[in-house]
This record gives structure tokens, sequence and C-alpha cells, in this order.
């Protein structure tokens, strides 16, 4: 494994999933979902003061997916492979995470619908990512 372009891969799934976050979950179908379980979710400037640690927790979690990405695909692939890999994540993360969640919290269907619309879509999308930039070291 090439450890430069894992962590290049990691910094560009990074990036990506923190653009589209930004963009799919602060639009207001989707911001106005949220606001409607204060009770459940944080208030935007508490959620400012445990940001940090959630920024490291979403890196780290990047860098293992590129590391996973590099053990399914050891000599390197691209587009197809990365979207690939990208729907299998966004279908756990909707399983596991999503829908757990509207089983476990007071939660409505349609903020549960959208969230997995989104969440799929971030992670679809942080695969593609990681297969465009993630190569093995060339063989020597």
């Amino acid at each position: 494994m090439d450890l430069t372009r894992l962590a290049l891969a990691a910094l560009g799934a990074f990036v990506a999933y923190n653009i589209l976050g930004a963009l799919l979950f602060t639009s207001s179908f989707l911001k106005g979902e949220f606001e409607k379980y204060p009770a459940i979710y944080r208030p935007k400037d508490a959620i400012m003061k445990v940001m940090p640690a959630g920024m490291a927790a979403m890196f780290v979690a990047m860098l293992v997916l590129a590391v996973i990405y590099a053990m399914l695909y050891p000599h390197g692939a691209g587009l197809r492979e990365g979207a690939c890999f990208g729907a299998l994540i966004g279908i756990f993360s909707v399983c596991t995470f999503v829908i757990h969640n509207h089983v476990n919290l007071n939660i409505g269907l349609r903020l549960t619908v959208l969230q997995g619309v989104a969440y799929f879509i971030e992670w679809l999308v942080v695969g593609i990512v990681i297969g465009l930039i993630y190569r093995p070291a060339a063989l020597s």
C-alpha cells in the first residue's frame, strides 16, 4: 500500500464528504427536518463546540475506508470500482445508521428518508473520490 496515496485519498474523501454534507444537510428541506426534533439534535452552537472531535473522527473513518479500498484493489482501480465501493458503503451506512436511528430515535419517516438519500450520495461520492485518487506505489 502506498501510504502517501492513502493519505491523499482519505483527505480527498474527507473534503468531498464535508462539502457535500454542508450542501445537503444545511439545505432548507433537510435543515427544517432536524429542527422539528430539538430534544434529539443539538442546536447549532452546541454542535460547533464538538465539531472538531467529529471532524477528526470523520478523517480517521476516511482513512479506514481508503485502507479497505486499497486492500480490495491492491493494484488500484478507478471510477467504476470507486462507485461500487461507495455504493456498498452507502447502503451499509443507511442500514446501520439511518434506519437504526429511525428505530431508536423518535424521528419522522421524512427525516429518515432524506437522511438516507443524503448519506447514500455522500458515501457514493466518497468511494468515487477514493477510487480516483488511490493508486499503489510504483513497482521498482
